[in-house]
């Protein structure tokens, strides 16, 4: 169904058979994700069996992708399209699919408005969930300096904990954030010093924070952190740059090459290059909980919304670069709710319809398998509003919206 055109001698798909089919929405599959240094959480629906659908060698899926017109940088056995979402449209029963990351290139700012296109001629961001048993490494992404040196952009990230993925806690459901007051360059520096000995103690100096489901964190790029067992709900600028300063998590080696993977290949030994990428003045902010910790907060006051059938709060804001809103539809109403600008979606609860689609949040999801869970809203119909229907007696509808730059985001 792909037809074609050229501009400037280069062919172009033609993705408006998906944008008018969805009117201005497009359904997107499910976009899988393995980490080879991770054990999985098994709480965001993928079928058990499933867990290894990579195979072995490159560990459990941990992590599922949403909006993403990016690769995954697992190494070079990262497959082609690896973490890139893909658009479903056409036939229900045979549907053709396309890459998201060229949808947004041929149809620009007819998909994503003027402000944002201009500005970035890209969609700037990406959400994923991510579900591990365990911590993870006390790690940081690279500010814009750093990153640069690499070719890649910085990566500032939102944290958000959703109820419904998260019946259980893991094994360790604190994450550990910054370091604490006072503590010294030389003092991380030992650290990676001694990275082949075991533990290098990287936690010793910094703190770790109980997580609280419904709640979450700003991460700005440079922020040390090392994410505890729940399942997260994590919007995020596009880019997949990291370095891990913790050499032993929960009793599991860390390969040094995970501290480098984004050092320029003559500063792989530098460890005062490497200590230079942590924010320090972030990451030694006596009001740390202060900075960063977001409590969710209603978008307008909940009476209001909950007389006309739902209730929208915001879990990630206080960014210039990222936010993400909760909506909820309560059961048997019909609302229409307008946002600012373009969006991705993923139900995490209930069935019902937004616009022309049907939507629902699975109980459980095959590898490879379509589903009606995610959804990214253009600008056009974010703005002219989008009607949500919740045919239930008594399940309300829950979805989370990801952006990137927006002026309605509360400051912090």
């Amino acid at each position: 169904m792909h037809n074609r055109r050229h501009y400037g001698g280069k062919e172009a798909i033609v993705t408006h058979a998906a944008f008018e089919q969805g009117e201005g929405i497009l359904r997107l599959a499910p976009a899988w994700v393995p980490r080879v240094f991770c054990i999985p959480g098994k709480r965001m629906k993928l079928h058990p069996d499933d867990t290894y659908a990579f195979g072995a060698h490159r560990g459990g899926i941990d992590e599922r992708w949403f909006s993403s017109t990016i690769k995954a940088d697992n190494g070079p056995l990262t497959t082609p399209d690896e973490g890139l979402s893909y658009v479903v449209y056409g036939d229900p029963g045979r549907p053709d699919r396309v890459l998201f990351k060229d949808v947004v290139g041929e149809l620009g700012a007819q998909l994503l408005g003027d402000g944002l296109w201009d500005r970035y001629h890209a969609w700037p961001m990406y959400a994923k969930f991510f579900d591990n048993q365990g911590p993870l490494p006390h790690h940081l992404h690279q500010m814009e300096e750093h990153a640069a040196n690499v070719g890649a952009e910085s990566k500032p990230e939102g944290y958000y904990f959703p109820v419904q993925l998260n019946n259980h806690g893991g094994t360790f459901p604190y994450t550990f954030f910054g370091l604490q007051p006072g503590t010294t360059k030389e003092q991380v520096r030992h650290c990676l010093e001694i990275w082949d000995q075991g533990d290098n103690h990287i936690t010793d100096i910094s703190k770790a924070y109980r997580l609280q489901p419904g709640t979450g964190w700003y991460v700005p790029a440079g922020l040390l952190h090392a994410p505890g067992s729940l399942c997260t709900y994590e919007p995020q600028w596009a880019s997949d740059v990291f370095a891990m300063f913790q050499s032993l998590v929960s009793d599991v080696p860390i390969d040094r090459a995970l501290l480098v993977k984004d050092v320029p290949d003559e500063r792989k030994d530098d460890l005062d290059y490497v200590v230079s990428m942590i924010d320090w003045d972030v990451n030694t902010n006596p009001d740390l909980v202060k900075a960063h910790f977001r409590p969710s907060l209603p978008v307008r006051p909940v009476g209001e919304m909950e007389a006309e059938g739902y209730v929208e709060k915001w879990v990630v804001y206080g960014s210039e670069y990222v936010s993400a809103k909760e909506l909820t539809v309560l059961p048997g109403r019909t609302v229409t709710v307008r946002d600012a600008g373009p969006h991705g979606v993923i139900m995490v609860q209930g069935h019902g319809t937004m616009g022309v689609w049907s939507i629902e949040a699975p109980a459980l999801i095959r590898f490879g398998q379509l589903t009606y869970d995610e959804f990214f809203v253009s600008h056009a119909a974010a703005q002219a509003g989008v009607t949500i229907h919740n045919p239930s007696r008594s399940d309300p509808i829950v979805m989370l919206k990801h952006f990137g730059p927006n002026p309605d985001a509360p400051a912090g």
